[in-house]
């Protein structure tokens, strides 16, 4: 899978992208990184991405030509590269709230490109020529969009085959299956007069099975019963977009 980055502070994510499952995903050629900063697409001595808002207002806006010649040469040397066209994904607290399904949308696709705003966002107009989502991770506001780059960028990575240390442990994350998950122990099985759940050291897998499920279901209806379905509290909701 290719990423790329539109950021003005690629520094800040190539240390992210070379450890964990992201930097194991890179060794293993899983996932090929590019960087594009739109300062080397300006036109004047001071490398200008930026000015004032028309209408007035505080804080500044990223300026479209910049951006605009920084993703015409990206897709230009994605398609000398043979790489289809990639969706431009903007960062954005006014886009759709990033979940596992999503997730598993984009882990789907060849590439996308990470679209990281800064200061009060990007012209209009640009995002209205090049960008296919807007996508937010959560109710809040950052001061780019290189962190939840690197956020959907782990996310990612997670689903791609072969990435994590074991073939099974994506599919029973948290919201995998629309539930959170269960909790989870390890030895030894008793720690500071705490045992551990007598089924898990039973040797009996479908028993074991059922505790979990039991625990999962029991945990989102305490932390986030907005997961499950009004109609039976045992049925998580459709995981798909609203």
């Amino acid at each position: 899978m290719r990423l790329d980055f539109i950021s003005l502070f690629p520094e800040m994510l190539k240390p992210a992208l070379s450890v964990g499952v992201v930097g194991r995903a890179v060794d293993k050629g899983a996932i090929e990184s590019h960087y594009w900063n739109p300062r080397d697409y300006t036109s004047n001595k001071h490398r200008t991405v930026d000015d004032r808002p028309f209408g007035g207002g505080p804080g500044m806006l990223m300026l479209p030509q910049p951006l605009d010649d920084c993703i015409v040469e990206m897709q230009q040397q994605q398609q000398a590269a043979g790489v289809e066209q990639s969706p431009i994904i903007y960062l954005s607290p006014q886009g759709r709230r990033l979940d596992q399904a999503l997730v598993k949308e984009l882990s789907a696709l060849p590439a996308i490109t990470l679209l990281c705003g800064r200061y009060e966002g990007v012209d209009e107009r640009l995002l209205e020529k090049h960008v296919s989502i807007e996508v937010s991770i959560g109710d809040y506001v950052l001061s780019g969009g290189e962190l939840p780059a690197l956020v959907v960028a782990d996310a990612v990575a997670r689903q791609l085959p072969g990435i994590l240390g074991h073939e099974d442990s994506a599919e029973q994350d948290s919201f995998a299956n629309g539930l959170l998950d269960c909790p989870h122990y390890t030895r030894p099985a008793e720690w500071q007069g705490r045992e551990v759940p007598p089924v898990l050291l039973s040797g009996d897998h479908a028993a074991i099975a059922e505790w979990r499920q039991a625990q999962s279901i029991k945990r989102t209806n305490e932390r986030r019963p907005d997961l499950l379905s009004t109609d039976n509290p045992s049925k998580p909701r459709s995981s798909g977009s609203e």
